[in-house]
């Protein structure tokens, strides 16, 4: 199965024809099959000037009478008139788009029964009588302003097409506005915004006054490397091989646990499935660890995260202490050659029993260090690193132990409650990158965990999961409904090249780029439509570059190309407002929701590939893709 190129807008056509039977087609479910994605032809659309709306508008007699929360609406209002279009027929080759209502238009409303100024809650869009959402990501909203048009997520895909220019500015601005009072609790005032995003982050509230050079710069640099052996192609010279697919011998597939060696490893409900590394992606052994308690240690509930240690010859299992919270009170130490729990480890600090929300290897490539002892651990309010070790710096003697070891806290900080760190990942050089509900992004020196050097704004949805690139210079986040791309590098006093993580970046921070779904893809993806587990491709050596961006939601894993994304001159970012978005990628469709999707190490590329493979985890399936070039 092959990964499928990303739907483009259509553009949409002011032809009557399709007027008939609208309201059949409406009631019809739309095809949802992620195979065989294909283009639908586009129409060209019949310029109509304004006199003629006019006139058609003073023409028209309405005879019915508007809900109160409809009052502010006015189709004979050129400033709000539009053409309303639902999509129809999913993915298929007849998907296309038909008008809904030919003369509608919108309002801002906080409550969908009283029109009353002085409500409150949050803005909903109203669209004519069909059309009630609340205003957020999750509408996906895709501006194009050149035709005048939206095209948005409700109960369905819709395109709203405004007639004059003013009305497509009036409903953006507008939208703009709700969208940041519903993402921050404020009105959309400079002043407001100069709070929420600071001084330094201006060009966050306001892209078109904001730093782009890092990007060219970045792009400039992608084409004098160009004849490397490294470079990465063009996405038109790329494409997906046939995948290599087996189901799980174990099932219930909860993460997967990639090498960078030998083997790579399957997490599932009841045990740990071995599977060995190739060159084309991942095959099954046979060999199969089941989680067994060792002696007289109890055992434990299916880890929610599995870490690689020790040359890969260890693993350390953590499980949430309930189901209801995702923290943990320790981790279970799992030896790989015997298939046995050997250490169940406690988190403690000070006397006092702790938790963790999540852990970490020290660095991109520690996992691979051998003698290995320490690792990173995060909790809402905690970040530190723990050690195996005692406090004189031996190995722990734990054969006799008849109560869990204690892990030693070794540095790290626990900060005053409000901080509400999510999630984390470090660098080549141990730096650290944290995420937060607000959905802020706080970078720490390798040196340093009590206080962040850099801290950027969050955009309005929390980071749930967030990546780095090996050299610091570029971090992933994942929300909801969006990837956020950001580029640490600043220039110093003396113009020394440097990033966050190891100095202040003053007011010269370029405002960072979102990769999105369109909104068809979005709606097509399954009833889990929420992103996650966003991570670069995966290099453990300096010099390397990290070539590809891969990121899932429900039956789909998306790739972006990471050259492409950083390339400014790249067609996604023409005529756009706001914050660029990219929405050039492969889909990689499944029949079921995807648990992970993640690039092997760099180790497992081969000369034809750009990439090493791909691998895509569902519940009860694992399969490899292979990017080539094609010549």
């Amino acid at each position: 199965m092959g990964g499928s190129q990303s739907r483009e807008g259509l553009e949409l056509s002011d032809s009557d024809t399709e007027e008939e039977n609208v309201e059949e087609e409406e009631e019809k479910q739309p095809s949802r099959s992620p195979a065989d994605r294909s283009r639908s032809k586009t129409l060209t659309p019949t310029p109509t000037s304004l006199d003629a709306i006019d006139e058609k508008l003073q023409s028209l007699n309405l005879k019915y009478s508007k809900p109160s929360f409809l009052s502010s609406q006015n189709p004979n209002n050129p400033n709000t008139a539009a053409k309303l279009y639902l999509h129809i027929g999913g993915s298929s080759p007849t998907a296309r788009w038909i008008t809904s209502e030919k003369l509608t238009s919108f309002s801002f409303a906080r409550s969908s029964d009283d029109s009353d100024n002085d409500a409150t809650g949050p803005w909903f869009l109203i669209i004519g009588s069909k059309i009630r959402a609340l205003v957020g990501p999750e509408m996906q909203l895709k501006p194009f302003p050149d035709q005048r048009r939206v095209d948005f997520v409700a109960d369905g895909v819709w395109a709203l097409k405004f007639f004059a220019p003013d009305g497509y500015r009036k409903f953006y601005d507008e939208y703009q506005n709700c969208l940041f009072e519903n993402s921050y609790g404020l009105e959309a005032t400079e002043e407001n915004r100069a709070k929420v995003f600071g001084k330094d982050f201006l060009g966050w509230a306001r892209p078109e006054e904001a730093d782009d050079s890092v990007w060219e710069d970045a792009g400039e640099s992608f084409e004098k490397s160009s004849s490397s052996a490294s470079r990465t192609p063009s996405r038109t010279n790329q494409d997906l091989l046939e995948e290599f697919e087996e189901a799980a011998s174990e099932g219930g597939i909860q993460s997967l646990a990639l090498g960078a060696l030998e083997n790579s490893f399957l997490v599932s409900n009841s045990g740990i499935q071995v599977v060995k590394n190739f060159s084309h992606g991942i095959h099954g052994k046979g060999v199969s660890v089941r989680f067994s308690s060792n002696g007289n240690r109890g055992g434990f509930s299916t880890p929610k995260k599995a870490l690689l240690m020790r040359a890969e010859t260890n693993m350390l299992l953590m499980s949430p202490s309930n189901g209801e919270r995702p923290q943990s009170t320790g981790v279970h130490q799992l030896d790989i050659e015997t298939g046995k729990v050997v250490t169940e480890w406690k988190f403690e600090k000070d006397g006092t029993d702790i938790t963790m929300r999540d852990i970490t290897n020290d660095s991109k490539g520690s996992q691979l260090d051998p003698s290995e002892s320490t690792f990173l651990g995060l909790d809402d309010n905690r970040l530190c690193r723990w050690d195996m070790r005692d406090r004189g710096g031996m190995v722990q003697h734990l054969a006799n132990s008849m109560e869990s070891p204690v892990l030693h806290w070794t540095q790290g900080h626990q900060f005053s409650r409000g901080t509400n760190f999510q999630c984390f990942a470090a660098t080549g050089d141990g730096s650290i990158v944290v995420g937060s509900l607000d959905g802020k992004i706080r970078l720490y020196s390798k040196n340093s965990m009590r206080m962040a050097k850099t801290a950027f704004p969050g955009l309005g949805s929390p980071i749930t999961h967030v990546d780095v690139t090996f050299d610091g210079k570029w971090i992933l986040g994942t929300t909801d409904m969006y990837l956020v791309l950001i580029c640490t590098i600043f220039k110093d006093k003396d113009g020394k090249e440097k990033t966050g993580f190891s100095g202040r970046m003053g007011n010269r921070i370029a405002a960072p780029r979102l990769l999105k779904l369109t909104p068809l893809d979005s709606h097509l993806a399954g009833t889990n439509k929420k992103f996650h587990g966003g991570q670069f491709s995966w290099v453990t050596e300096n010099g390397k570059q990290e070539r590809h961006l891969v990121a899932t939601v429900g039956k789909f894993s998306i790739i972006w190309n990471f050259q492409q994304v950083k390339n400014s001159s790249h067609e996604c970012y023409q005529n756009q407002e706001g914050l660029k978005s990219c929405y050039c990628y492969k889909i990689v469709p499944k029949d079921e929701s995807i648990v992970d999707s993640r690039f092997m190490h760099d180790n497992f590329a081969v000369s034809d590939s750009p990439e090493a493979p791909l691998v895509v985890a569902t519940p009860m399936k694992v399969s490899s893709f292979s990017i080539s070039s094609r010549h």
